[in-house]
Parts: structure tokens; sequence; C-alpha cells
């Protein structure tokens, strides 16, 4: 928590926190204190969006979700991540020494058995009798069969430290992945959309190509909550994101971006056809009836709320996502259930007065 705060400014965060936790009935905890102080004190602007969405949709703020931020923003970034990370980088270090010391092993016995060599050379041309040449041909065959033990030797240890070097690196690889992996529903977090769409900004303004973006969000989702469960909506999450996988093609990235909220990211596309892919999803997931296959109850239909925004080459990134989400909220806003592109709020800002 910052420290920068004056005495008088700690204390009003500290109310304004306490009153944003009692409207929203959560408990009063450190962890959720430290969420919310944040929150009033602006110092995260995404964990501010993110708490903005749910309160904006009137969803509950339950302890599982309070948690789900407290780990997101305080938690899994900083802390579980780097242990992880550290402790595989000590495992490297170990291997690394491991295989120093074979090497030097190893090192040791080739310089010894060039000393052999050396005096064998020598002591065969002062050898003038078989029994003299005999012992020194021996005795360079005992040093061969020595060294010859101490290859096969460094030759089992590398390559038992090459499958531990290999092991190493998928679990990083593993680790990569699941730091840049919504945990609930398997596609990319918020860290990796963030990543992603730095990326195709600049490959977008690079390549003079389109780039847009869509969020989306699951309509009346907090009814839908308090009416089957919180078990059954992260089903529904499950599912919307398993739908968007199936329908986003090519080098489109969907993403969880926040509670029931997603975004997916589509380069080389202008909005005409994010427009068409927003629609896709929309007739994809509203024409399907919902069905608990465990208890065979029909759960009726759920819905999706579209917006969508177009990349201005060298617009902030932040301006791109306010206007994805201005047009989230203006289908929100006209019933829900639809596709809203930037260019639509655009006409609709026009009149003659």
């Amino acid at each position: 928590m910052p420290i920068s705060d004056s005495f008088e400014q700690a204390i009003e965060f500290a109310k304004t926190a306490l009153q944003g936790m009692t409207a929203n009935s959560v408990p009063p905890t450190p962890e959720n204190f430290m969420v919310w102080y944040t929150h009033v004190a602006g110092r995260n602007p995404n964990l501010s969006h993110m708490l903005s969405i749910l309160t904006d949709n009137n969803q509950e703020i339950t302890n599982t979700i309070s948690e789900d931020i407290y780990n997101r923003f305080f938690v899994s970034a900083a802390t579980v991540e780097d242990d992880a990370l550290h402790a595989t980088a000590e495992r490297i270090n170990e291997e690394l020494r491991r295989i120093m010391d074979y090497i030097g092993e190893a090192g040791d016995g080739v310089s010894q058995y060039g000393e052999t060599l050396s005096t064998a050379k020598s002591d065969l041309s002062s050898a003038n009798e078989q029994v003299g040449l005999k012992e020194v041909i021996a005795r360079v065959l005992n040093e061969t069969q020595k060294m010859e033990i101490i290859n096969n030797k460094l030759e089992q240890k590398l390559n038992d430290s090459n499958s531990e070097v290999n092991q190493l690196r998928e679990d990083l690889e593993d680790m990569r992945k699941e730091a840049l992996t919504d945990s609930l529903t398997g596609i990319s977090n918020r860290k990796m959309f963030d990543m992603e769409l730095r990326n195709a900004a600049r490959d977008a303004m690079e390549k003079g190509e389109d780039l847009s973006l869509m969020m989306i969000d699951i309509d009346y989702f907090k009814k839908f909550n308090d009416t089957h469960g919180h078990q059954v909506g992260d089903e529904v999450l499950k599912l919307l994101a398993n739908t968007l996988n199936k329908t986003v093609k090519g080098s489109d990235i969907a993403a969880r971006y926040g509670g029931e909220e997603f975004a997916v990211i589509l380069p080389t596309t202008n909005l005409d056809g994010a427009y068409s892919v927003g629609e896709a999803i929309r007739t994809r997931i509203s024409t399907k009836k919902l069905v608990n296959r465990q208890t065979n109850t029909d759960l009726g239909k759920i819905t999706v709320s579209v917006g969508i925004s177009q990349f201005k080459y060298g617009e902030k990134l932040t301006d791109l996502i306010r206007r994805a989400d201005q047009a989230l909220y203006s289908a929100k806003n006209l019933g829900r259930n639809r596709v809203i592109s930037q260019m639509d709020m655009e006409k609709d800002a026009l009149s003659f007065d």
C-alpha cells in the first residue's frame, strides 16, 4: 500500500473504502480493505476497472470474487510467480554446478591420461626388451580402460542432466502459460490481453493494417448467479470462453478481461469484419438452450452484449478500450443481446438541432 498519502488523505480514503465495502456487503478483512483502499485512492486503474464492472452491473462481490481480485493484483503477479521462478532458477543453477563438476572430474582424468601417454611414449622409445614393452602397453591399456569408464560415467551424467534441463524448460513454459492463463476458463487472462494488445497495436502501425477490439459481457449475469448459484455461473463462464475459442480464428485472441466480461483482439480486421465476428458470437450463444446435463435441468438461455472499437494509429490503448467499453454499455442500454460498434455511436451522436 502506498505510504505517500497524508494523514488526512489516508483517513478519507479509508472511510470511502469502508463505505464502498459496506454498500457492497464485502467483509472488512485486511485483504479486502487493501483492494478497496487501492481502488478509492486511484492507485491501480485495472483494479478499479474490474470493481466498476462488478458494481455497475450490480453483481454480488462474494468472498470468492474478492479473493480472486486480491490474488490477481497483490499475490499472484508478485509473490507466487516470483517464488516459482526463483525455485526454478535455483534448480537450473544447481544443475549447472553439477555439470561443471562432471566436466571438472573428466578433465582431471584426461590430464592424467595425457601424462600416462606421454610417459609411455618415452618408455617405448627406451624399451628394448619384450617384457618392458608389455609393461608399457599394459599400463596404457589400464589407463585407457579407466578413461573409458570416466567417459561413460560423464556421458550418463550429461544425459541425466540433459533430461533435467529439458524438464526445467517444460516447467518454465508451463509457468509462463499459467501466468498468462485465466485459471477458471483456461483462456488468456488480463495480463496476456495487455501484452497481446500492445503487440497487435505495434504490428498494426508497422504494417499499416487494421486492428479491432471487441468487449463482451454476459447479460443479467448477477440475476443468473442469484437464481442458479455461482458454481453454475462459473460453468457458464467456461462455456462462453469455449465458444469464443471456437468462433475466433487465426491470430485473433480471446481473453477473460474480468468478472463476466471478455475481450477479443482482432488483428487485420476492420469494424465491419469485427461486427460480423461479434454477430456470430452473439447468435451462437443466444440461440442455444442452456441445460445442466447433471440434473437435466433447463436453465433457459443466456445472451451477451458486444461493443467494438477500431484502433487509431498512435492513440493510447486505454482510449481504444474505452471506446469498446462505451459501445458495450450502449448495447446494454439499448436492450442488451446486441452488437454495437463505435461507428454506430458516432452516427447516433449526429443530429440536427
